[in-house]
């Protein structure tokens, strides 16, 4: 009877780590479909790199500098302006810069959507329209 009571508890939190950890898979952006989650989380990524590439610019040099220029001089390790339908998009004025990432709309009746992202100075990425 001990033997019985044991299994069930075992079983009981075996189902508790599965509802909890493994049932509820993280959600990725309101929307879109789950195997998005990789391409969102790679354009995420470069929007950081953009970021950071434009950050030492802006403090070596004084002034900001197109993605173009980013990348010929090294100071980004990118070497395309574009992901997965996603195009990258730097605009600075002085010493503040926003860089976005653009993605053509879902055709018509498609359940899924593609969101605008872009990080500014402040280094926080964020959806735009």
């Amino acid at each position: 009877m001990r033997s019985l009571v044991g299994v069930l508890i075992g079983a009981a939190l075996l189902f508790v780590v599965y509802y909890f950890y493994l049932k509820k898979m993280p959600t990725t952006d309101e929307g879109t479909a789950p195997t998005q989650a990789i391409s969102l989380t790679g354009v995420r990524s470069d929007l950081l790199q953009i970021a950071q590439a434009e950050r030492g610019y802006i403090a070596t040099n004084g002034h900001c500098a197109s993605l173009d220029e980013l990348i010929s001089s090294n100071s980004l390790s990118m070497t395309r302006t574009e992901r997965d339908g996603y195009s990258y998009i730097l605009e600075c004025s002085g010493g503040e810069f926003t860089a976005a990432a653009r993605h053509l709309p879902a055709p018509a009746g498609s359940p899924i959507r593609y969101p605008n992202l872009a990080i500014d100075s402040a280094m926080q990425v964020h959806e735009i329209e």
